[in-house]
């Protein structure tokens, strides 16, 4: 029998109230204090205790009998049991003051892992980081499993691609038609042609003259290392401040000196860049849309093949190369791909190579698991 998992105050009370005997239950970041008289009528036995806010004769009596695991004194939260938002990494940000992105948990959290190391040599700092990755891991499934594989789909590409170029817009629509025929968009939740995919999904079911007025919002400041980068974003989030469609961005602080998109309802923020990686290919079953990028990207190619030709995760999900030109002549590694196969050095590839935003979109939807 697998625990169940509790991450509300409202699901914990519900358990206080109705049940006895409570085993089996993992509880993650949540605060007990309130119901200490209640929990002394109740047997308590094989729990996870998470990151949980305990009273103290609680403790004593239940300790032997359950798996409690202490806060963590950290700048950020180990057990973390939601995925996090713009508002909450953005926090204290102002609109008008690039300056106060030094106060926003993001920069907080970054500006610690830099502090203590990428490679951290302390025990407690290197097991918060596995704690908390390990959290937004099972946060990430749990919002995942309202989706069906195949509705899926990731896209990779630069992080320096301009909110002013063509790409970005090409890169947006694509999204944007996608999210509306009932897809949920991921990306590596960084800038240019991850954001991009944000964007797109943002504006689902609005006009497109609506995405071209953003765009033309955000190109005022096209690169993330222009200061007004967040306050481009800010002013498209005010001017058109719902949607009604969700999208993930999966970045991680190994890169935290480029900022998460704010356009990303959702936000799965790793320390580890390897288990973001693999993870960002690995849930992407409905496929991936590799557009234009460098280092990172090919990276991701090859990685994403590699999982395909192994059927690592139980399915093989098509890699759609974006820009014909790019990847046949500029950097060739469509046809390396095509070479590999017929040397049976790859198998279970399904590639496609696109220049539009319809071959893209009919290439996605061909596919079904």
């Amino acid at each position: 029998m697998n625990y169940i998992e509790v991450e509300t105050q409202e699901e914990l009370q519900k358990i206080i109230n109705n049940e006895i005997t409570i085993t089996k239950y993992a509880f993650q970041d949540l605060d007990f204090t309130a119901f200490e008289t209640l929990l002394n009528d109740k047997i308590v036995t094989d729990c996870l205790f998470l990151g949980c806010d305990l009273p103290e004769s609680f403790v004593y009596r239940v300790y032997s009998l359950n798996s409690i695991f202490p806060k963590l004194t950290m700048p950020y939260n180990s057990y973390v049991n939601q995925l996090y938002t713009t508002a909450n990494l953005y926090n204290n940000y102002e609109v008008g003051k690039p300056e106060t992105y030094e106060l926003t948990l993001d920069k907080q959290v970054y500006n610690h892992f830099i502090a203590t190391g990428k490679e951290a040599s302390d025990i407690k700092e290197t097991l918060a980081r596995r704690l908390h990755d390990h959290s937004i891991t099972d946060a990430l499934y749990d919002f995942l499993d309202l989706y069906k594989d195949d509705k899926k789909v990731a896209i990779m590409g630069g992080h320096g691609l301009s909110r002013a170029d063509e790409g970005f817009l090409t890169v947006a629509k694509i999204s944007k038609v996608l999210t509306e025929k009932g897809y949920l968009m991921l990306s590596g939740g960084g800038p240019g042609a991850m954001e991009a995919t944000h964007v797109g999904a943002w504006f689902a079911g609005r006009p497109e003259s609506e995405l071209l007025d953003a765009i033309s919002i955000l190109a005022e400041a096209p690169s993330y290392k222009n200061k007004l980068w967040l306050d481009k974003s800010f002013q498209v989030l005010k001017k058109y401040p719902e949607t009604i469609f969700e999208s993930v961005g999966i970045p991680t602080w190994l890169y935290g000196h480029e900022p998460p998109t704010p356009f990303a309802t959702k936000i799965a923020k790793y320390f580890a860049n390897s288990v973001r990686e693999e993870g960002l290919l690995a849930v992407a079953k409905g496929g991936i849309v590799f557009t234009p990028g460098s280092a990172g990207t090919i990276q991701e190619i090859f990685q994403d093949a590699t999982q395909n030709h192994y059927m690592s995760f139980d399915v093989a999900s098509p890699m759609i190369f974006l820009n014909s030109e790019y990847w046949t002549e500029k950097y060739p590694i469509y046809p390396l791909l095509e070479k590999l196969i017929g040397e049976e050095k790859y198998a279970n590839l399904l590639l496609s190579l696109c220049d539009t935003k319809e071959e893209v979109v009919k290439n996605i939807e061909a596919f079904s698991i």
